[in-house]
């Protein structure tokens, strides 16, 4: 019974995981920034916020 109530290698695995959402969701990011329409809508929404547009 001690080898089912074992956790060793549970962190790893949740790091693992933790990693690999990590670089799907920077991965989509890259995806979505790469957009001319979100460069743009991004753009506008900066220069207006430092008041250059």
């Amino acid at each position: 019974m001690q080898l089912l109530k074992s956790e060793d290698g549970a962190i790893t695995a949740e790091y693992a995981i933790a990693t690999l959402a990590g670089v799907a969701f920077a991965g989509l990011m890259l995806l979505v920034l790469k957009s001319e329409e979100v460069r743009s809508l991004l753009f506008k929404l900066i220069a207006g916020a430092i008041g250059l547009g």
